[in-house]
Formats: structure tokens, C-alpha cells, sequence
């Protein structure tokens, strides 16, 4: 069963950082079911101007496991330099990024929803004033399941990834954390409601500061 807890309270926003919209940050182990979740997450708000999924820049071909934009290592790290990316990070050989277009968004008032490593959550919290960070997970033996299951080339040893996974897990306190074990209906339906609840949240900021609505 799939069960859904709070573990401390978002980070109010802070002098300097982007705002007013919310930054929702998705996070958790591979073979988690982040893509699943995320998928059924995207379709349910795709008629809602004030929530965002943008896409991540992989060095990685694409594929049908997920979404992204596909980039070589050397074009990836060009437009790093050039600050393109608002996240980015490395992980099992590849590098991942978040482009700096959500800042945009983010001003706008909007609900920004990302697929991120969970190494880049502190860096988050501190260039965004509200973050909530919802963790996608599940016991390590479904994670293994997982993972074998699906024969992604790119996922390398499975059993050195898990064993990073565990070790990332200490670098921070998620807000909301689901467990996505069986049935992924439930945990959408967890997901759908953290962003709705960040949505309505940024939405009553946007108007207090007299922001144009979405187009």
C-alpha cells in the first residue's frame, strides 16, 4: 500500500531567492517509479496554465522510459558554463539538467515540477524561495525488481546504484514522501495532490503581489 507523509515544513521564502511561484521537486531512488508517477502526474494538470513540467537535457540517448531532451556530454557542458541550466548534476556517467527557463516560470507565479537528483535539493532551497521537495520510493528489494525488469543499459551495476541511492538518502529531509509500492494509481493521486496544494499556494502569492494570470 502506497502511504504519504510529511516530515517537516517547507522552506519559507528568504531575501534574494525566486519567487513567487513554487518549485516542486521530485526525488528518490532508481526503479522508484518517479517517470510513472510524473507521467500521471503531467496528464492529470495538462489544462492548467499555472503548473509546469519542463523537460530534462540527458546525456543519454533518448528513450521510451522517459521524456528528455538528449544532448552530448561536450554540448552539455558548453551550455553549463554558459548558465543554461538552473539545476544540473552528474549521476551513472551521465549529466542531467534543468534549464534556466523555469526561473521565468517561477517569477510568473507558476508551479514548476522537476524530476531532479536529490544531491541538488540544498542548492535548490537556496536559489528558491518555496520548495517542496516530494520523494518517490520503495523497499529495496521492489527497487531491485525494478530495476532488473526494465534492462536499461545506462542503469550500470544495479547493485552499486542502490547502494548510492542509500547514500544520497542522508544529504537531506524531503517534504512529502510516498511510497510507490504496487498499484501506481495511489501514489499519482499523492502527487497530483503535493502540486495542487503548491499550485493554489503560489496562486494566492501571485495575486497578492497583483502578477498577470497565466496566459
Amino acid at each position: 500500500m502506497n502511504r504519504h507523509s510529511k516530515t517537516h515544513t517547507p522552506v519559507p521564502s528568504h531575501p534574494g531567492a525566486l519567487g513567487p511561484g513554487r518549485l516542486v521537486l521530485v526525488v528518490g531512488p532508481s526503479g522508484a517509479g518517479k517517470d510513472t508517477l510524473l507521467k500521471g502526474a503531467r496528464a492529470a494538470c495538462a489544462y492548467d496554465p499555472a503548473v509546469v513540467f519542463p523537460r530534462r537535457v540527458v546525456t543519454r540517448p533518448k528513450s521510451d522510459a522517459e521524456d528528455h531532451d538528449s544532448i552530448d556530454a561536450a554540448a552539455f557542458a558548453r551550455a553549463a558554463s554558459a548558465g543554461a541550466y538552473a539545476l544540473w548534476w552528474q549521476a551513472h556517467g551521465n549529466c542531467y539538467g534543468i534549464s534556466v527557463t523555469i526561473d521565468q516560470e517561477i517569477r510568473a507565479g507558476r508551479t514548476v515540477v522537476c524530476n531532479v537528483s536529490r544531491t541538488v535539493v540544498e542548492g535548490a532551497r537556496r536559489r528558491y524561495g518555496f520548495v517542496t521537495v516530494v520523494e518517490i520510493t520503495a523497499p529495496e528489494q521492489v527497487l531491485h525488481s525494478r530495476l532488473t525488469s526494465r534492462q536499461r543499459g545506462s542503469d550500470g551495476d544495479i547493485a552499486q546504484r542502490l547502494e548510492r541511492s542509500a547514500q544520497v538518502a542522508q544529504l537531506f529531509a524531503p517534504d512529502i514522501i510516498i511510497r510507490n509500492v504496487g498499484r501506481p494509481d495511489g501514489g499519482i493521486r499523492r502527487l497530483i495532490r503535493a502540486i495542487r496544494t503548491s499550485t493554489r499556494t503560489a496562486r494566492r502569492r501571485r495575486d497578492t503581489l497583483k502578477l498577470p494570470a497565466e496566459a
